[in-house]
């Protein structure tokens, strides 16, 4: 390796770094809010009481049945497969051609909200039963109890979970190169291809790909500090009665 040709590529080709950054940056975080909205959602309906019976327990079980297939599918196959199914398969398979950008939000939102899906039940079912209960005894249906009880406290528990599946997808999504998605990786092999230096265009984007998963790491363990509070609480002082009071007050009424 040498020093030298680490400043001519960094100097030369920054734009290209900073282009392939940037999209890397754009696919995890849109896809990472997709998949984290997908998987909220399933991991809702999946943990709704099913009916004793009727029309409602039925439908409620198909839908069940095709969630876990799909949360199946999707965490048993590589995403790198996934991309040239969706991306190659469906083109030729049904003539949609798809952008590539588009493409590959939506790869890494399906992707993610199968594993999002998975986090969210563990959420949820991490809720103490004691508040279900609590909830229904006032009234609340399940729909109110889960809005106002149960996933406030489960987005916070999982939210650990949640910010490493955005560190995952951001160096997840150097296998859409497979489709061109000129995301940093693709970027890096050009540049390496151009000058034949391949040590040093991949030492950089190791570089780049730290620094991006170290700062979104950081910021989300402030936003988990930020979540939990201060560590210590000054309850407010209430003034209490005395019995010498209380014979007074009596007395003078």
């Amino acid at each position: 390796m040498s020093l030298e040709w680490i400043v001519r590529i960094v100097s030369e080709y920054w734009p290209m770094f900073l282009r392939g950054a940037g999209v890397t940056l754009l696919i995890s975080i849109i896809g990472t809010l997709f998949g984290s909205l997908i998987g909220l959602v399933i991991g809702v309906i999946r943990t709704m009481p099913m009916p004793a019976r009727g029309i409602k327990r039925i439908l409620l079980k198909t839908v069940n049945g095709i969630l876990a297939a799909y949360i199946e599918f999707f965490r048993g196959t590589p995403m790198i497969v996934q991309a040239m199914v969706i991306f190659y398969g469906t083109a030729l398979a049904f003539g949609i051609h798809m952008e590539r950008l588009t493409a590959a939000i939506f790869i890494v939102s399906i992707n993610t909200g199968a594993y999002m899906a998975e986090i969210v039940r563990g959420g949820i079912i991490s809720v103490d039963k004691g508040q279900y209960e609590a909830a229904q005894a006032i009234g609340m249906n399940h729909f109110q109890t889960m809005m106002n009880v149960v996933l406030p406290q489960a987005i916070r528990n999982i939210l650990p979970a949640t910010g490493n599946e955005f560190v995952i997808n951001i160096k997840d999504t150097s296998v859409l190169n497979v489709i061109s998605v000129t995301e940093l990786y693709f970027q890096t092999k050009s540049v390496a291809g151009n000058n034949f230096r391949y040590f040093e265009a991949f030492f950089v984007a190791c570089i780049i790909y730290f620094i991006m998963t170290f700062t979104v790491t950081r910021i989300l363990r402030y936003l988990e500090r930020k979540l939990d509070g201060p560590e210590t609480y000054t309850l407010n002082q209430m003034q209490v009665a005395t019995p010498e009071d209380m014979l007074r007050l009596t007395q003078r009424n």
